[in-house]
Order: C-alpha cells, then structure tokens, then sequence
C-alpha cells in the first residue's frame, strides 16, 4: 500500500459495493450458483479488494484473465477456487499445478500436458472445458467439442469439473444470435448427459445473459460488472438501488483569467471570444481520460462544467466562468455524483465511442485508489 497525494484520484466504496451484492443476491434465484470475475483489477476496481468482497457474499469462484493475476490473489491468501479463463502455454500449465488453479483445456494435446503435470506431483487437476459456440476466439467448436470433453473427462490426473461457451452478444435488445449460441451449448450438453458425461459447473451467461436470459442460467453465472452498479449496456434488465462503487475524482489546481482572443491548450483548439474563467485539472489522458477536444463535462459545487481545448496527457481545462465561487482546491468529479448530478461511465465511454469496460479499465494506475469505509487507505 502506497501513500499519495496527489489531487486526482479513484474512490472504491466498499459499502456501496456490499449493497450491491445484496441486492444481486435477492434478484438472483435461490439455487443459482455465481462466479465472480474478477479480471484486469476487477476492471480498475481493485481485484483483491473486491475479490474478497464477493467471497463473504458467496461467490463459489473467482475468475480471472491471467496466470500472473490468479497469483496475486493466492499470495493476497485468497485460497477459494480460481477459474484462469483462456488458453495456457506449457509454462503456464505448471504455474497452474504449483497454485491449484483451475484452467481450460479445450484439446486433446494441452489436456495431456496437464495431466503430466498433474500426476508427477500427485494432484488432481480440476479443469473446465469451453465450448466455442459461436464468438469464435476461445474453446473447441460446439460441432467438435464431444470428444474432446469425453477424453478429458477419462485422464487421470484431472477432474472435469465444468464446461462453459461464452455470449458474443447477451446485451443488446436482439437475442438472436445468443440463443442460437444457446441452443449450440445446449446441443453439446444434451450428447453429454447422453453418454453419462456429468459435471457439476454449467455456465454460459455473462452479466448480459444474467440479467436478460434467465433460460440461459444453468447451474452458475459469471458475474463481473454488476456488483460494481455497471450495466453492461444500456438497454439491459436493471436491478432497482444499484449504484456505481467508482468514482474519479480531482481537485482545482490553478485558475486562469482569458482575454478576448486567447487560446487554450494544445492545438489552439479553443478560443476566447469573450472573457472567460477557466480552470485547470491535473488530470488527463495520461491517466486514462478520453482524448478529447472541446468535448465533455465534469461537475463542480453541482454544476456542470464544460472541458475546453484540447485534453493533455496530465491536464485539462473546464470553463468556470458560470461557477463564480469556484476557488483553487475545490473537489471535481469527473466520473460520479455529485449533488444532484451524475457523470457515468456510459457518458465518459460515448466521448470516446467505446464501451463502458473501457473506461473502468482505462484508469491507470498511477491515479491513487482510495477504499472507504475500508480503513480508507490508499493504494
């Protein structure tokens, strides 16, 4: 944990984040086991802290990108089950052994390999297998994917503890292709239970398909974004008090007086036809603000305040000129609430035509996170 002070930060509110799982936990049926995925920093949030979170909400796993970030969480001395989504080179199947991770194996020569490693150690190795029905990235392909879940299941050494296929598209108001992927999986499922191939961890939805494909749930979800109060699109099922954990936060560090005919910024891309009071952030791309011009709001004592010229790595400038008591030092969000307003994710991610995801993961690292109601330490 490192100290810092510089004024521009993340906040990550633990309570906020309590009250979302409760909140999931009364939406989600009773019998209906989750996963939670935890990748990429639990998607900038801090990928120990709401590791932990979601285990005392009783998550059955956690999941994850990486072989270096499932080691991190072992040597936070988090021993839960960890679920290593992706493909695995040799050097990565012994990390794996070494730290009891669960992994995919989705053909024949890796589930080998890993059996190898498994039995010259004495382990049993639980393994998942994907079945790629239809993103085509990860998996074996649905129309291949029997044998190998029968030959994985038969080795020594391992233990087939689930299959899973993955959305490309759970989110967005057509459901076509998504239950035509369902429908693929379910195919896959059916030739199993015909050859008496059980496993006890079933799982197709992401946060899309939970919340919007209920058919689709199975004996567990993969749940990411939600406890964090994201959607993963805008036009999906809500779940009524959830509110976002992240906020980005900064503080006034110099204010400038313009004349008629002064520019602001690189590029020359703003110029004052009037006297105006702008002030200075310092914040910017460099931490993982879109790259904007004369684009964009942040909210200061309530109001909006729009960003003007071009946005530098390490600042930006907002015209206050409607802000009259606004003074150097004053708190500014640039992602959150503040009195009545709310500047979200999906406003910030329009700015720069991306998605939600992208942003939360674009704040880098060398903006300070502070926890509250968690000893409010920074890291």
């Amino acid at each position: 944990m490192n100290a810092s002070y510089r004024p521009a930060w993340v906040e990550i509110d633990l309570s906020r984040l309590r009250q979302n799982f409760s909140l999931f936990l009364k939406d989600k049926p009773a019998a209906l086991g989750f996963i939670s995925v935890v990748k990429d920093q639990a998607y900038g949030h801090g990928m120990v802290q709401i590791a932990k979170v979601a285990l005392e909400f009783g998550a059955k796993s956690l999941a994850v990108a990486t072989v270096d970030a499932a080691i991190e969480l072992r040597q936070s001395g988090i021993s839960a089950p960890v679920l290593v989504f992706g493909e695995r080179t040799t050097e990565e199947l012994e990390l794996c052994v070494a730290q009891n991770l669960t992994c995919f194996v989705n053909d024949m020569a890796q589930a080998d390999n890993l059996k190898k490693l498994a039995v010259s150690v004495g382990q049993k190795m639980p393994v998942h297998v994907e079945v790629d029905s239809g993103l085509s990235r990860y998996g074996v392909r649905w129309t291949e994917a029997l044998p190998v879940i029968e030959y994985v299941a038969g080795l020594e050494g391992l233990v087939l503890e689930g299959v899973m296929s993955h959305f490309a598209m759970s989110d967005e108001l057509d459901k076509t292709f998504a239950l035509e992927q369902l429908k693929r999986f379910n195919l896959v499922l059916a030739q199993m239970a015909e050859r008496q191939v059980r496993v006890k961890c079933r799982h197709i939805c992401n946060t899309g398909g939970y919340l919007d494909l209920p058919q689709a749930h199975l004996d567990f979800v993969r749940i990411g974004i939600l406890p964090l109060g994201v959607y993963p699109s805008q036009v999906c099922r809500r779940i009524p008090g959830l509110e976002p954990v992240l906020s980005v936060k900064t503080r006034i560090v110099g204010i400038r007086e313009l004349q008629v005919g002064d520019y602001v910024g690189y590029g020359m891309r703003y110029l004052a036809t009037e006297p105006r009071r702008i002030a200075v952030l310092p914040i910017g791309y460099g931490d993982g603000y879109p790259r904007v011009r004369n684009q964009g709001e942040v909210l200061l004592a309530g109001k909006r305040a729009p960003i003007v010229g071009g946005n530098a790595m390490d600042a930006m400038m907002v015209d206050i000129s409607n802000i009259p008591q606004a003074k150097v030092g004053d708190e500014v969000v640039l992602q959150g609430c503040q009195g009545d307003d709310e500047i979200d994710v999906h406003e910030i991610a329009g700015l720069k035509g991306s998605v939600s995801y992208d942003i939360l993961t674009g704040w880098r690292s060398r903006l300070p996170r502070l926890y509250l109601n968690a000893e409010n330490v920074r890291s």
